[in-house]
Protein backbone atom coordinates (compact mmCIF):
# COMPACT_ATOMS: atom_id res chain seq x y z
CA UNK A 1 0.00 0.00 0.00
CA UNK A 2 1.06 3.53 -0.83
CA UNK A 3 3.11 5.41 2.10
CA UNK A 4 3.35 9.24 2.97
CA UNK A 5 6.93 8.52 1.64
CA UNK A 6 6.52 6.12 -0.53
CA UNK A 7 4.57 5.77 -4.02
CA UNK A 8 3.36 2.32 -5.34
CA UNK A 9 5.83 0.64 -8.31
CA UNK A 10 6.61 1.74 -10.94
CA UNK A 11 10.46 1.61 -12.91
CA UNK A 12 11.08 4.34 -15.66
CA UNK A 13 13.73 3.62 -18.39
CA UNK A 14 14.90 6.27 -21.06
CA UNK A 15 17.04 5.62 -23.66
CA UNK A 16 17.57 7.73 -27.07
CA UNK A 17 14.51 10.26 -26.48
CA UNK A 18 11.97 6.60 -25.81
CA UNK A 19 10.81 5.97 -22.58
CA UNK A 20 9.57 2.27 -20.97
CA UNK A 21 7.52 2.21 -18.15
CA UNK A 22 6.96 -0.80 -16.22
CA UNK A 23 4.47 -1.44 -14.05
CA UNK A 24 2.18 1.91 -13.17
CA UNK A 25 1.11 1.74 -9.54
CA UNK A 26 -0.46 4.54 -7.87
CA UNK A 27 1.03 7.78 -8.01
CA UNK A 28 3.31 6.92 -10.60
CA UNK A 29 3.08 9.83 -12.99
CA UNK A 30 3.06 12.33 -9.33
CA UNK A 31 6.45 10.31 -9.17
CA UNK A 32 7.18 11.12 -12.10
CA UNK A 33 6.79 15.08 -11.84
CA UNK A 34 8.65 15.31 -8.86
CA UNK A 35 11.67 13.48 -10.77
CA UNK A 36 11.43 16.39 -12.81
CA UNK A 37 10.79 14.06 -15.69
CA UNK A 38 8.30 13.79 -18.62
CA UNK A 39 5.50 11.44 -19.56
CA UNK A 40 5.76 12.32 -23.12
CA UNK A 41 8.28 10.49 -24.37
CA UNK A 42 6.84 6.78 -22.64
CA UNK A 43 6.56 4.86 -26.02
CA UNK A 44 6.02 1.39 -24.02
CA UNK A 45 4.40 0.49 -20.87
CA UNK A 46 4.68 -2.77 -19.29
CA UNK A 47 3.25 -4.84 -16.82
CA UNK A 48 4.01 -7.48 -14.66
CA UNK A 49 0.92 -8.73 -13.51
CA UNK A 50 -2.49 -6.97 -12.55
CA UNK A 51 -2.53 -6.75 -9.42
CA UNK A 52 -3.97 -3.11 -8.28
CA UNK A 53 -0.56 -1.74 -6.75
CA UNK A 54 1.27 -2.62 -10.18
CA UNK A 55 -1.60 -1.16 -12.21
CA UNK A 56 -3.79 1.49 -10.71
CA UNK A 57 -2.13 4.23 -11.53
CA UNK A 58 -2.70 3.35 -15.76
CA UNK A 59 -6.26 5.50 -15.63
CA UNK A 60 -4.75 9.21 -14.33
CA UNK A 61 -1.64 8.78 -16.41
CA UNK A 62 -3.84 7.42 -19.79
CA UNK A 63 -5.92 10.75 -19.36
CA UNK A 64 -2.47 12.63 -18.48
CA UNK A 65 -1.32 11.45 -21.94
CA UNK A 66 -4.54 12.19 -23.78
CA UNK A 67 -4.92 15.81 -22.25
CA UNK A 68 -1.17 16.76 -23.59
CA UNK A 69 -2.57 16.03 -27.37
CA UNK A 70 -0.36 13.03 -27.61
CA UNK A 71 -0.98 11.22 -31.33
CA UNK A 72 1.86 8.59 -31.05
CA UNK A 73 0.47 4.96 -30.78
CA UNK A 74 1.27 3.82 -27.17
CA UNK A 75 2.47 0.13 -26.80
CA UNK A 76 1.16 -1.94 -24.07
CA UNK A 77 3.30 -5.87 -23.04
CA UNK A 78 1.73 -7.76 -20.47
CA UNK A 79 0.73 -10.92 -19.71
CA UNK A 80 -2.56 -12.45 -20.96
CA UNK A 81 -5.76 -10.83 -20.25
CA UNK A 82 -4.08 -7.39 -20.52
CA UNK A 83 -6.20 -6.04 -23.00
CA UNK A 84 -9.49 -7.21 -21.38
CA UNK A 85 -7.82 -5.34 -18.02
CA UNK A 86 -6.85 -1.87 -19.68
CA UNK A 87 -10.35 -1.38 -21.30
CA UNK A 88 -12.22 -2.30 -17.93
CA UNK A 89 -9.64 0.70 -16.27
CA UNK A 90 -9.94 2.50 -19.32
CA UNK A 91 -14.46 3.33 -18.27
CA UNK A 92 -12.97 6.00 -16.64
CA UNK A 93 -10.36 7.26 -19.56
CA UNK A 94 -12.51 5.85 -22.77
CA UNK A 95 -11.73 8.75 -25.12
CA UNK A 96 -8.00 8.96 -26.06
CA UNK A 97 -6.26 10.78 -29.04
CA UNK A 98 -3.69 8.14 -29.67
CA UNK A 99 -3.62 4.30 -30.62
CA UNK A 100 -3.18 1.53 -28.07
CA UNK A 101 -0.93 -1.71 -29.21
CA UNK A 102 -1.37 -4.65 -26.98
CA UNK A 103 0.91 -7.26 -26.96
CA UNK A 104 -0.14 -10.37 -24.99
CA UNK A 105 2.97 -12.24 -23.57
CA UNK A 106 2.83 -15.61 -25.10
CA UNK A 107 4.88 -18.79 -23.20
CA UNK A 108 6.98 -18.67 -20.08
CA UNK A 109 9.23 -16.01 -22.24
CA UNK A 110 8.96 -14.04 -24.95
CA UNK A 111 11.42 -11.09 -26.61
CA UNK A 112 10.21 -8.21 -28.14
CA UNK A 113 12.58 -5.52 -29.88
CA UNK A 114 10.79 -1.91 -30.11
CA UNK A 115 12.40 1.34 -30.26
CA UNK A 116 16.26 0.37 -29.90
CA UNK A 117 15.32 -1.72 -26.45
CA UNK A 118 15.46 -5.61 -26.65
CA UNK A 119 13.00 -6.20 -24.17
CA UNK A 120 12.68 -10.04 -22.83
CA UNK A 121 9.74 -11.03 -20.38
CA UNK A 122 9.75 -14.02 -18.38
CA UNK A 123 7.42 -15.91 -16.14
CA UNK A 124 8.22 -16.08 -12.30
CA UNK A 125 6.31 -17.44 -9.38
CA UNK A 126 3.52 -15.51 -7.84
CA UNK A 127 0.06 -16.70 -7.17
CA UNK A 128 -1.40 -15.04 -10.41
CA UNK A 129 0.37 -15.13 -13.74
CA UNK A 130 3.41 -12.99 -13.48
CA UNK A 131 6.50 -11.92 -15.60
CA UNK A 132 9.82 -10.50 -15.06
CA UNK A 133 11.54 -8.42 -17.71
CA UNK A 134 15.03 -8.21 -18.78
CA UNK A 135 15.57 -5.01 -21.37
CA UNK A 136 18.72 -4.57 -23.17
CA UNK A 137 20.40 -2.24 -25.15
CA UNK A 138 22.01 -4.18 -27.95
CA UNK A 139 25.71 -2.21 -29.63
CA UNK A 140 27.27 -3.01 -33.07
CA UNK A 141 30.43 -3.32 -33.65
CA UNK A 142 32.61 -0.18 -34.38
CA UNK A 143 32.75 0.63 -37.89
CA UNK A 144 36.19 -0.28 -40.05
CA UNK A 145 37.08 2.27 -42.33
CA UNK A 146 40.09 0.50 -44.04
CA UNK A 147 37.22 -2.25 -44.76
CA UNK A 148 34.68 -0.08 -46.29
CA UNK A 149 37.29 0.65 -48.41
CA UNK A 150 38.88 -2.07 -49.36
CA UNK A 151 35.70 -3.11 -51.40
CA UNK A 152 35.04 0.04 -52.69
CA UNK A 153 31.85 0.81 -50.92
CA UNK A 154 30.90 3.80 -51.55
CA UNK A 155 30.92 6.64 -48.69
CA UNK A 156 27.43 7.98 -48.74
CA UNK A 157 26.68 4.53 -47.79
CA UNK A 158 28.95 3.97 -44.60
CA UNK A 159 26.66 6.19 -42.56
CA UNK A 160 23.45 4.10 -43.00
CA UNK A 161 25.64 0.57 -43.13
CA UNK A 162 26.98 1.45 -39.38
CA UNK A 163 23.06 2.26 -38.79
CA UNK A 164 22.35 -1.31 -39.29
CA UNK A 165 20.87 -0.80 -42.17
CA UNK A 166 20.62 -3.17 -45.63
CA UNK A 167 21.75 -0.90 -49.16
CA UNK A 168 21.23 -1.76 -53.09
CA UNK A 169 22.32 -0.05 -55.51
CA UNK A 170 24.57 0.21 -58.37
CA UNK A 171 24.04 -3.93 -58.65
CA UNK A 172 25.01 -4.53 -55.82
CA UNK A 173 23.90 -5.41 -52.21
CA UNK A 174 25.90 -3.49 -48.84
CA UNK A 175 25.53 -5.21 -45.62
CA UNK A 176 26.25 -3.93 -42.31
CA UNK A 177 28.47 -6.99 -41.09
CA UNK A 178 30.52 -5.57 -44.32
CA UNK A 179 32.07 -3.17 -42.66
CA UNK A 180 31.43 -3.61 -38.98
CA UNK A 181 33.55 -5.52 -36.77
CA UNK A 182 32.22 -7.90 -33.47
CA UNK A 183 28.95 -6.47 -31.37
CA UNK A 184 30.10 -4.99 -28.79
CA UNK A 185 29.10 -5.24 -24.84
CA UNK A 186 25.32 -3.68 -24.90
CA UNK A 187 23.73 -2.30 -21.54
CA UNK A 188 21.36 -4.96 -19.58
CA UNK A 189 18.61 -4.14 -16.83
CA UNK A 190 16.52 -6.64 -15.13
CA UNK A 191 13.60 -6.53 -13.09
CA UNK A 192 10.88 -9.22 -11.21
CA UNK A 193 8.39 -8.43 -8.42
CA UNK A 194 6.09 -10.40 -6.58
CA UNK A 195 7.60 -13.95 -7.20
CA UNK A 196 9.23 -16.26 -5.02
CA UNK A 197 13.10 -17.35 -6.22
CA UNK A 198 13.00 -19.27 -9.82
CA UNK A 199 15.92 -20.75 -12.08
CA UNK A 200 14.09 -18.31 -14.80
CA UNK A 201 15.17 -15.03 -12.50
CA UNK A 202 19.00 -16.28 -12.58
CA UNK A 203 18.80 -16.76 -16.27
CA UNK A 204 17.42 -13.72 -17.38
CA UNK A 205 19.41 -11.39 -15.18
CA UNK A 206 22.63 -12.99 -16.20
CA UNK A 207 25.48 -10.34 -16.48
CA UNK A 208 22.85 -7.73 -15.60
CA UNK A 209 24.43 -4.22 -15.23
CA UNK A 210 21.66 -3.37 -12.81
CA UNK A 211 19.30 -5.70 -11.17
CA UNK A 212 16.33 -4.20 -9.52
CA UNK A 213 14.43 -7.24 -7.28
CA UNK A 214 11.39 -7.11 -4.99
CA UNK A 215 12.86 -7.80 -1.36
CA UNK A 216 9.38 -7.63 0.57
CA UNK A 217 10.99 -8.78 3.74
CA UNK A 218 14.12 -7.71 5.55
CA UNK A 219 13.27 -8.53 9.33
CA UNK A 220 14.22 -11.84 10.43
CA UNK A 221 12.20 -13.93 10.80
CA UNK A 222 9.43 -13.59 8.09
CA UNK A 223 10.84 -16.70 5.61
CA UNK A 224 7.60 -18.58 6.34
CA UNK A 225 5.52 -15.21 5.08
CA UNK A 226 7.40 -15.06 1.86
CA UNK A 227 6.58 -18.50 1.05
CA UNK A 228 2.68 -18.21 2.39
CA UNK A 229 2.49 -14.86 0.10
CA UNK A 230 5.28 -15.95 -2.53
CA UNK A 231 7.29 -13.11 -2.38
CA UNK A 232 11.04 -12.45 -1.25
CA UNK A 233 12.85 -11.70 1.51
CA UNK A 234 16.26 -9.52 1.20
CA UNK A 235 18.42 -12.04 1.06
CA UNK A 236 16.82 -14.23 -1.49
CA UNK A 237 17.17 -11.55 -3.75
CA UNK A 238 20.78 -11.58 -2.83
CA UNK A 239 21.39 -14.48 -3.26
CA UNK A 240 19.79 -14.17 -6.88
CA UNK A 241 22.16 -11.26 -7.81
CA UNK A 242 25.07 -13.88 -6.31
CA UNK A 243 24.14 -16.27 -8.73
CA UNK A 244 23.26 -14.13 -11.82
CA UNK A 245 26.41 -12.68 -11.85
CA UNK A 246 25.38 -8.90 -11.80
CA UNK A 247 26.85 -6.00 -11.32
CA UNK A 248 24.57 -3.89 -8.93
CA UNK A 249 21.19 -4.57 -7.26
CA UNK A 250 18.87 -2.72 -6.01
CA UNK A 251 15.84 -3.85 -3.33
CA UNK A 252 12.45 -2.36 -3.88
CA UNK A 253 8.62 -3.47 -3.43
CA UNK A 254 8.77 -3.02 0.55
CA UNK A 255 6.12 -4.47 2.73
CA UNK A 256 4.13 -2.05 4.42
CA UNK A 257 5.70 -2.62 7.86
CA UNK A 258 9.09 -2.58 6.70
CA UNK A 259 9.52 1.76 7.52
CA UNK A 260 13.44 1.35 7.19
CA UNK A 261 15.00 -1.21 4.71
CA UNK A 262 18.59 0.44 4.98
CA UNK A 263 18.55 -1.02 8.97
CA UNK A 264 18.60 -4.86 6.99
CA UNK A 265 21.56 -4.06 4.64
CA UNK A 266 24.53 -5.06 6.38
CA UNK A 267 22.85 -8.69 6.09
CA UNK A 268 22.14 -8.39 2.41
CA UNK A 269 25.72 -7.22 1.55
CA UNK A 270 27.53 -9.56 3.22
CA UNK A 271 25.75 -12.33 0.31
CA UNK A 272 26.17 -9.38 -2.43
CA UNK A 273 28.32 -6.76 -1.75
CA UNK A 274 27.01 -4.44 -4.44
CA UNK A 275 23.30 -3.78 -2.91
CA UNK A 276 21.66 -0.76 -2.44
CA UNK A 277 17.97 -0.66 -1.02
CA UNK A 278 15.50 0.96 -3.39
CA UNK A 279 13.68 4.37 -2.95
CA UNK A 280 11.58 6.64 -5.06
CA UNK A 281 13.24 9.05 -6.90
CA UNK A 282 16.60 6.83 -7.51
CA UNK A 283 17.74 6.60 -10.74
CA UNK A 284 21.28 5.76 -12.29
CA UNK A 285 22.64 6.36 -16.19
CA UNK A 286 24.19 3.32 -17.10
CA UNK A 287 26.86 3.64 -19.91
CA UNK A 288 28.32 1.86 -22.29
CA UNK A 289 31.88 0.17 -21.55
CA UNK A 290 34.81 2.63 -23.68
CA UNK A 291 36.82 0.28 -25.43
Amino acid sequence: MPLPYRWLTSLMLRYNGSSVLIDCGEGTQVALREKGWSFKPIDVICFTHYHGDHISGLPGLLLTMGNAMRTEPLTMIGPKGLERVVNALRVIAPELPFEIKFIEIQGPRQTIEINGYCITAYRVNHNVLCYGYAVEIHRAGKFDVERARAQEIPMKYWNPLQKGRTIEADGRVYTPDMVLGANRKGIKLAYCTDTRPTPSIVENAADADLFICEGMYGEPGKEEKAVEHKHMTFYEAAKLAQKANVRELWLTHYSPSLSYPEEFMSGVTKIFPNAYPGKDGKSVELMFEDE
